[in-house]
């Protein structure tokens, strides 16, 4: 039997296993709305430095893109309505009976949870900006994810979600695996391991 090629798999959990996407253009009021939101949302997090509280920055990132005054309050209200890619569950509970899983989230401690528990599967760890003090691509919370599995970054794969998690990861030391789901453009110089807009060829790499 030929060696595993990775000892654990650490996740961006809103945009590589959940579809935030839909629930963010619902709150906005449009597809249009919620892309300028979340622009701004993903441009707030990354110049945060310490951790600012989550719905603070998604209030903020609202209000600047200018889109309607009541769509931050109506995203934490349907949080609960956003919904695992639909290979998410069969792709995980694959992986979960090889190595353990773990989730790194760009979000607070409350809705971390919440989202990790609707992906349907368990997790070793769950770690979310609040916890580690810091939102992704800051190095904290890759290696406090890395920490709570025990692995080595090396042998540690990551899935990444969005862009900026593709030099956040690697950064740290780990492989990345980007799920491109919305076929969106790199950032920086970094290139992952892997691309694809499908979690399906996980099953044959780790």
């Amino acid at each position: 039997m030929s060696e595993r090629a990775y000892d654990a798999v650490i996740f961006d959990l809103l945009t590589a296993l959940l579809d935030s996407w839909t629930v963010w253009n619902s709150a906005a009021g449009s597809a249009e709305d919620g892309l300028k939101w979340r622009r701004k949302y993903l441009e707030f997090t990354y110049g945060a430095g310490s951790y600012r509280p989550y719905e603070e920055i998604v209030a903020d990132a609202a209000a600047a893109a200018g889109v309607r005054a009541d769509a931050p309050a109506r995203l934490v209200a349907t949080w609960d309505d956003i919904a695992p890619w639909d290979e998410v569950r069969h792709v995980l509970q694959a992986l979960a009976a090889r190595v353990p899983l773990a989730v790194a989230t760009n979000c607070s401690v409350a809705l971390g949870r919440r989202a990790a528990a609707l992906v349907g599967v368990p997790f070793r760890a769950v770690v979310t900006a609040e916890e580690a003090g810091f939102y992704k691509p800051r190095p904290e919370p890759y290696r406090r994810a890395l920490e709570g599995l025990g692995t080595a970054p090396a042998r540690t794969l990551f899935v990444a979600g969005s862009a900026a998690d593709v030099p956040g990861a690697r950064g740290v030391g780990m492989p990345v695996y980007w799920h491109n789901r919305m076929r969106l453009a790199p950032v920086y110089a970094a290139k992952p391991d892997f691309e694809h807009d499908t979690l399906l060829p996980l099953l044959s790499l780790v």
